[in-house]
């Protein structure tokens, strides 16, 4: 049973660098060269804005799916499984429309900050957070059952 956990952890890990080695042709997103670059004086890319929020929606989801996939197999609770997943969305609901207010603002705001806010758009750095923070939650609750 524990090798099946350890396939599913592994396959949901092998998805999210799936969705980041192949962004670029899954994913409508004219940003991907303009955050590689390192010269900010590149000029803005033209974007369909439709186009660009299904996109990034379609990454979320991805993301979510195999975050959630890695959460459940590793701690093998619905409930935290769940909070991850609500935890996750309520990250993206803030930093998505910030995100998308730095596009319609070209990034006046600042172009490191949109940097930084992309990355929590299209990335599921949250997960780094959420890991660990079950870890420690499992060990209080079993160090409160063995008192």
């Amino acid at each position: 049973m524990k090798i099946l956990n350890w396939f599913f952890i592994f396959t949901g890990l092998c998805g999210l660098i799936g969705v980041r080695a192949f962004e670029g042709s899954l994913f409508y997103d004219p940003f991907l060269d303009y955050f590689h670059e390192v010269d900010k004086n590149l000029p803005f890319p033209f974007f369909e804005w439709g186009k660009l929020i299904l996109g990034y929606l379609f990454r979320f989801g991805l993301n979510l799916f195999f975050s959630c996939v890695i959460i459940h197999f590793i701690f093998k609770n619905r409930q935290w499984t769940m909070q991850g997943a609500i935890l996750m969305m309520i990250i993206f609901v803030i930093t998505f429309p910030i995100y998308l207010y730095c596009i319609a603002d070209r990034f006046e705001i600042g172009y490191l900050f949109s940097f930084y806010m992309r990355r929590f758009v299209i990335q599921p750095l949250i997960l780094l957070l959420i890991i660990p923070m079950f870890y420690y939650r499992r060990q209080v609750d079993t160090s409160k059952d063995n008192k």
